[in-house]
């Protein structure tokens, strides 16, 4: 991509204050805008961005036999009613009325509508386990909404629900996630906590959510340094400087953290509300044992923003970053610095790889730098008369402190391996 036909402009000042600084940078850096409090556009440096992390999300769940739906967000009024939620969700649910005065919601969240499309397709033991996931817009009635991404009121999240014959193979896939979670996280290059928390109105069960340990976070974990034993502080009887009730050894300390993902056991609450219901191996009906495991993939966008940054702007994993290399050729009205650019530029999308290349004339070297920056992209080439009189040009990783002089060929050599 050649950055002047680029759809994004990066600010020099901004006119108001941000409350974190991914809200900041992902909105100085020209990858979301704001249409209203908690309503976002992603512009196609986010996107981009946003699609890796799905990516991600989709090659670690289907390792696990998820199988990829898409399901409505506009839903009747009728099947929140059968899960008695329709008066009962919090926050409560966006609703309207279409031309003939039916009632709809936008939905939050899909229980209701996995199960019924499950119940018309399950009858027997035999058509257990499954797996469903979609990445969906979801909206959210919030009563307030924080950092960005971090809180809004549309967003787009990741759901799974899996389908069992009984608790003990629904345990089994639980598991199976939270290792699928933390792979996935991993690759983020997140490092999160499995803590333990409240069912928050889908279950009366002890639940979990992947919580990323920093300032930022709006929750407060209590946490175990020593075993990474954590629980949510709104479910948790312990205290700052306890001895972990896990490992006996380290002491509890308090710390802010940002829920990147949540997994709930959900029982056979939904089953009963739409009778899901399957025939055992003797015949018998029994109800089909749920479990359902999100990820707010803006949330983990944001997060990995919070985690990844320094004064300069965002520090962009590799696997996740909008390109591999920004080509960033000091003068390219000078002919000698757009040739060797472009001839770069060229070389180094025939071995596939995602490029940007910095073409604009009317951008002073130290502007076009700051914006190198502040976008983040894993490596940054200059180009400019000084290097290519030695042949050379300036190479540098982003998350590193010093530059050096190599040809163009042994930097696609680099890239190679």
């Amino acid at each position: 991509m050649l950055q002047s036909k680029l759809f994004a402009k990066t600010k020099k000042s901004l006119a108001k204050s941000f409350e974190t600084e991914s809200f900041k940078l992902l909105y100085k850096g020209d990858f979301i805008d704001q249409l209203a409090s908690g309503i976002f556009s992603l512009l196609p440096l986010g996107l981009r961005v946003h699609r890796k992390i799905e990516n991600i999300i989709r090659e670690e769940l289907q390792k696990i036999g998820a199988q990829e739906v898409y399901l409505p967000a506009l839903q009747p009024k009728s099947i929140w009613e059968a899960s008695n939620r329709w008066k009962t969700m919090d926050p409560p649910l966006f609703k309207l009325k279409d031309r003939h005065q039916k009632e709809f919601t936008i939905a939050p969240t899909h229980e209701e509508v996995i199960t019924k499309l499950v119940q018309e397709r399950v009858s027997s033991y035999k058509d257990l386990p499954i797996a469903l996931f979609q990445i969906q817009v979801k909206f959210r009635n919030e009563l307030r909404f924080f950092g960005g991404l971090l809180r809004a009121r549309e967003f787009i999240m990741k759901d799974l629900y899996s389908f069992h014959t009984d608790q003990e193979d629904f345990r089994k896939y639980y598991q199976k996630v939270i290792k699928a979670y933390f792979r996935i996280f991993k690759r983020c290059k997140l490092k999160s906590v499995l803590t333990e928390a409240s069912g928050a109105g889908f279950t009366n069960e002890i639940t979990h959510e992947f919580q990323v340990l920093i300032p930022a976070g709006q929750d407060w974990v209590f946490y175990c340094p020593h075993c990474e034993f954590a629980q949510n502080r709104e479910i948790s009887k312990l205290k700052a400087g306890d001895k972990c009730p896990k490992c006996k050894k380290g002491k509890i300390e308090l710390q802010r953290g940002i829920e990147i993902a949540n997994i709930f056991p959900l029982g056979d609450k939904y089953s009963k509300a739409f009778n899901l219901k399957f025939k055992d191996k003797d015949g018998k009906d029994k109800y089909v044992i749920m479990g359902c495991y999100g990820i707010g993939v803006g949330r983990l966008m944001a997060t990995i923003v919070e985690v990844w940054h320094d004064e300069n702007g965002i520090i962009w994993p590799e696997e996740i970053a909008p390109y591999f290399v920004h080509l960033v050729p000091l003068e390219f009205n000078v002919s000698k610095v757009k040739q060797v650019s472009l001839k770069l530029y060229q070389d180094l999308q025939k071995l596939g790889i995602e490029v940007l290349c910095d073409d604009r004339k009317d951008k002073s070297p130290g502007e076009k730098l700051k914006d190198a920056d502040l976008i983040g992209i894993p490596w940054r080439v200059v180009i400019s008369k000084k290097t290519i009189k030695s042949g050379k040009i300036e190479i540098k990783k982003r998350c590193a402190k010093s530059s050096k002089l190599v040809t163009p060929k042994e930097f696609l050599n680099l890239l190679r391996r």
